[in-house]
């Protein structure tokens, strides 16, 4: 039996019927509005790390070739002899990681790495320009300045860790006549124990039971390295070399400075400690970044 309404009955059920379709075009108008946004939100973002990107390769990419000149304008020298054949080992083995990357024969994976590694070979160099009195005006903050980028980064491996780095800058300070030794032997503690719990010799040995052992039968660093690179997907020979150079050099200056061949190992002005302390810190980042 069909149903019998009314004019007024009639009347409503149309403008609940309006009212339903209004509600309904107004939920997709705000879904609409709000899924456009995120759009553009994320265009925005994308655009802004482009840029930022593209904008800290160029500032690294010059950065490397002033320091490059600039090393290259310095005269022979006996200081820091061990420590420079360390440096070119760098320099030599970017060369070769830069023209696997410009041949095309790395991916997407490999962009963070190639841009940390960029800026190692910048830090190297600058690194050898300011032990040898040739660099730009110190700037930022004092070497001992406890705000570092580094510290959650530790934290995140171990607490003690981030103490340690904290102990480390602390130990930088230009009124200690030797920062710089006190500054590195405490980082090499830090780098050695980034090794051991990131890739125990265990875990290394049944991933890689043929690689490389030290005279005590424990796994080498580059052994360690390769093992990182291993879980990253990323284990190219290039890559491999230009990390084991870096981390070498790294230990080259420790090296240096526990050694104080030279009679003044920890008498450094302002710049020098500046470099040494991004050297070490970057390093210790560039690191960190592979480790899975």
């Amino acid at each position: 039996m069909v149903r019998r309404v009314t004019r007024s009955q009639l009347n409503s059920m149309v403008r609940q019927a309006e009212q339903k379709h209004r509600q309904a075009v107004n939920k997709y108008n705000r879904e609409a509005r709000a899924h456009n946004q995120k759009v553009r939100q994320s265009i925005d973002k994308y655009n802004r790390d482009v840029r930022a990107y593209n904008s800290r390769v160029r500032a690294d990419r010059q950065r490397l070739k002033n320091e490059i000149a600039r090393l290259g304008r310095q005269q022979v020298t006996t200081r820091y002899v061990t420590f420079r054949t360390s440096v070119t080992a760098v320099q030599t083995a970017y060369d070769r990681l830069e023209h696997m990357a410009d041949a095309g024969g790395l991916d997407e994976r490999y962009n963070e790495v190639l841009d940390l590694s960029e800026r190692e070979a910048a830090n190297n160099a600058g690194l050898m320009n300011a032990l040898l009195g040739d660099a730009d005006s110190a700037g930022g903050l004092p070497p001992d300045s406890p705000e570092s980028a580094l510290t959650p980064v530790l934290r995140s491996i171990s607490t003690e860790l981030g103490d340690r780095w904290r102990g480390a800058l602390f130990s930088l300070s230009p009124h200690n006549p030797d920062a710089a030794r006190h500054f590195c032997t405490s980082v090499r503690e830090i780098i050695t124990s980034i090794l051991e719990v990131k890739a125990p010799d265990g875990a290394v040995f049944e991933t890689m039971p043929d690689c490389d052992r030290t005279q005590q039968g424990k796994p080498t660093r580059r052994a360690k390295i390769r093992y990182f690179l291993h879980l990253k997907g990323m284990k190219r020979d290039e890559l491999e070399a230009f990390v084991e150079s870096d981390m070498n050099n790294v230990v080259e200056l420790f090296r240096t400075f526990n050694e104080g061949t030279h009679g003044s190992a920890g008498n450094f002005d302002l710049t020098q400690l500046q470099a040494i302390r991004k050297r070490v810190e970057d390093g210790i980042m560039f690191l960190s970044r592979l480790v899975p």
